[in-house]
């Protein structure tokens, strides 16, 4: 049986775990250390520290502090890695606890971090998901139940100093572009709520003003939330630092393709096993950037979709060229309309686009001045028939008698 090398107390705050951290930095000392072709277990906090709790107030995601986030479990080192190899990762299970069988998904408030639609969803929300084996279901989006894709949203490892420089210079420099954004337009460094593991004294000080935050994909990996990073699937990432410093957390019962509502998954508490090995001097053989992966065999199977398109032209009709980000937001938009047609409400139905396994696809993007993309929306999810026909729609759903809970700005 493998070996839990990380383990969490829920109950706990996750600033009293030397095992786990909110930022990234190359001192962070290892916590564990590991060899090539050994498996071994780790324990994970939500992605918040337990900021969000199973009620139907969105109070605490009007509220949270995203200045703590993400809490990862690590960093574990793997004996012999160095930098220029690949790490490879083999993420053999995952799960959730027994005694917490339920996770959240929520819209942020535009004043505290916003997400993908912000301007039609600028107020806190929140929807509570029961768990029920591989299973899915909402007190707050009704005749919806689907198979989860459980995945770690954030896993990567350790920053080399010329990459953190890199990434906090480079951002910095995005953020000077428009300093007062609403909301900003990057996390910069952010030292009164680091936790920087079992760094201590000036040291700990020290990184955590230079620390980088966790909120963005990067090169090592990082935030990504790729919902087919799953049991099964193997990652390949590039080492910067000595032992490589693995760390993963923010897990996911189930996604929809690009997280849309930011605090955009199923979030949970939950444990992942995983097997590392070595490639040495890979990053140079195979030409890595960023990393590569081989996704899960195991995924839900829906074979009927609903598949929406959008093109490159905004909500006020306005012309971009070849933007995707603009196209994937029309296709969003254009489901979301589309099922309020059946009785949802547009809160609830944005959920469903954030946490049911949607997949999203860059359609095209050289038939200029249109990118196209599209969003598939599995219709085996749903109890009734959401197929147009000659009839018209049927409301099938009293979406305010169960709504998305809505907590606004104070």
């Amino acid at each position: 049986m493998a070996e839990t090398i990380i383990k969490v107390d829920l109950s706990k705050s996750a600033y009293e775990n030397d095992m786990i951290h909110n930022r990234w930095h190359p001192d962070i000392p290892m916590v564990s250390m590991v060899k090539p072709g050994d498996d071994f277990k780790i324990e994970c906090v939500d992605w918040t520290g337990g900021q969000i709790s199973n009620n139907d107030s969105a109070d605490d995601v009007r509220d949270v502090d995203l200045s703590k986030v993400h809490f990862l479990s690590g960093p574990v080192g793997v004996e012999g890695a160095e930098p220029g190899d690949l790490l490879v990762v083999d993420i053999l299970d995952i799960g959730t606890f027994e005694e917490s069988q339920w996770g959240f998904n929520g819209f942020f408030s535009k004043q505290n971090g916003g997400g993908f639609l912000t301007e039609h969803f600028p107020e806190a929300q929140k929807s509570i998901w029961d768990f029920n084996g591989m299973f899915t279901k909402s007190r707050h989006v009704p005749r919806v139940e689907f198979a989860g894709l459980i995945h770690p949203g954030l896993i990567g490892c350790l920053p080399s100093r010329e990459m953190l420089n890199e990434w906090n210079t480079r951002e910095k420099a995005l953020v000077d572009t428009d300093p007062h954004r609403v909301p900003e337009l990057a996390t910069l460094p952010y030292a009164e709520t680091a936790h920087m593991g079992r760094m201590t004294g000036e040291a700990a000080k020290a990184a955590a003003a230079e620390g980088a935050r966790t909120v963005p994909p990067r090169e090592h990996g990082g935030n990504c939330d790729i919902k087919d990073l799953s049991r099964g699937a193997k990652v390949y990432f590039p080492v910067y630092v000595k032992d490589a410093g693995l760390s993963v957390g923010d897990l996911h019962f189930s996604q929809g393709d690009g997280e849309i509502t930011f605090c955009g998954a199923i979030e949970m508490a939950g444990w992942i096993h995983l097997r590392v090995n070595l490639i040495k001097g890979g990053i140079e053989k195979y030409g890595i950037k960023n990393p590569i992966f081989k996704p899960s065999p195991i995924t839900p199977k829906y074979d009927d979709y609903l598949i929406f398109e959008g093109i490159s032209v905004d909500e006020g009709g306005k012309q971009h060229y070849l933007d995707v980000h603009i196209a994937y937001r029309q296709a969003c938009l254009n489901a979301i309309e589309y099922l309020t047609k059946f009785g949802y409400t547009r809160a609830q139905a944005y959920t469903i686009l954030g946490v049911a396994p949607v997949q999203g696809h860059i359609s095209g993007v050289v038939d200029i001045p249109n990118a196209c993309a599209t969003l598939w929306l599995p219709t085996d999810i749903f109890d009734f028939d959401l197929q147009p026909n000659a009839n018209g729609p049927t409301i099938e759903v009293d979406g305010s008698s169960a709504d998305v809970p809505l907590s606004p700005d104070v």
